[in-house]
């Protein structure tokens, strides 16, 4: 477990700002009888599991920040799967060396998955994980690289919802060194699963999907950060 109270104060403020825009998204949202889910499905018809929600995914320009909700797992109602694309990211950041998927040729530039987040049926997260890159159909950076790219995640539009919008970029605020910790937990997943099958592309194997994971909790995290900022404040 990540130990808050070795973070510097200035971190555990910009945490603790993140938690307070994650639970007025939810007052607000539960005031209006909706929540992260029913709005980013709202008037998207018929749900289908894999089908992306909202349709086209969500992508702001200026940031070059994407995410897409779908559901296809046991155990939750769905998740977010969130992005940054190429020109969004820190201009040191580079793919790692890798096999060439068609999905790599059929677009024209590289995108980098951050992290997932994992819903229950009534709107309110409950884990964080990391995948393999034939799930999310992305590039490989590194986590090294990943860590530098979750403060460039910003999504700045009010379409399809503009509390789900500073919902997604604060939960990534909030939860950032549990977001480190399981980015380089995947890193070390797929090396020992390359080293245990030397012969198949472990980027590319379906028997190597979910690479690590976290249960969350909002209200947890939040008191975790307040007790933090006493102690460093003591």
């Amino acid at each position: 477990m990540v130990n808050l109270r070795e973070l510097p104060a200035t971190e555990l403020e910009a945490m603790a700002a993140a938690g307070e825009r994650v639970l007025e998204c939810h007052r607000v949202l539960a005031k209006s009888g909706s929540n992260v889910v029913a709005e980013v499905l709202r008037g998207q018809g018929t749900f289908y599991e894999f089908d992306h929600y909202p349709a086209g995914d969500v992508y702001d320009p200026e940031t070059h920040s994407q995410y897409y909700y779908h559901s296809h797992r046991e155990g939750e109602h769905g998740h977010f799967h969130t992005f940054l694309r190429e020109k969004g990211m820190p201009e040191d950041c580079r793919p790692v060396p890798q096999s060439e998927a068609d999905f790599m040729t059929e677009r024209d530039d590289k995108l980098s998955h951050l992290i997932a987040i994992s819903m229950n049926r009534a709107g309110f997260p409950i884990r964080l994980f990391t995948t393999n890159r034939w799930i999310t159909a992305d590039n490989w950076y590194t986590a090294d690289d990943v860590t530098k790219m979750l403060n460039r995640f910003e999504m700045d539009l009010a379409w399809p919802s503009w509390p789900v919008n500073i919902w997604v970029t604060a939960m990534l605020r909030l939860f950032r060194p549990q977001i480190v910790e399981l980015v380089r937990e995947r890193d070390a997943a797929v090396a020992k699963w390359q080293k245990k099958h030397p012969d198949v592309d472990a980027f590319e194997d379906r028997g190597c999907d979910i690479t690590s994971v976290r249960t969350i909790s909002v209200a947890a995290q939040i008191k975790r950060i307040n007790e933090a900022l006493m102690a460093v404040a003591a």
